[in-house]
């Protein structure tokens, strides 16, 4: 029986693979196999940890957020601040709001007086 020269296409499978893998360390940059299962398992960290980011940048937006209302007494406590920011149909995330925070907190007195203006307004009609 003769000898049959095998294809390159497994070979070529092989080396898109590895090059996936080439900043793995160790095995699980050289073996085949290994190379697969660790391919599989950062593909789903990486899927997993892209929704983690956006609960971290949020948790991180809202801590700013409160630590400059709170530091300088803008209002009572982060909770309110928003409550009465949509209240008064000040659609603002929290992302702005935090990039507000850190970079122009002049901005963040306005906003938050326009808050206590309208809040007064209203309730000052009941009163009398």
């Amino acid at each position: 029986m003769t000898r049959i020269r095998r294809g390159y296409i497994a070979r070529r499978r092989r080396t898109k693979i590895r090059l996936f893998a080439s900043s793995f360390r160790g095995a699980h940059s050289r073996l085949t196999r290994t190379i697969a299962q660790q391919k599989i398992r950062s593909l789903v960290s990486a899927h997993r940890d892209r929704d983690r980011q956006k609960r971290d940048f949020r948790r991180l937006w809202i801590t700013r957020i409160n630590a400059v209302i709170r530091e300088q007494g803008v209002y009572y406590n982060y909770s309110k601040f928003i409550h009465d920011l949509y209240k008064n149909q000040l659609l603002l995330n929290r992302k702005i709001l935090a990039q507000i925070t850190i970079l122009n907190r002049n901005c963040l007195f306005i906003i938050s007086n326009e808050i206590i203006k309208k809040e007064d307004w209203k309730e000052s009609p009941e009163m009398s």
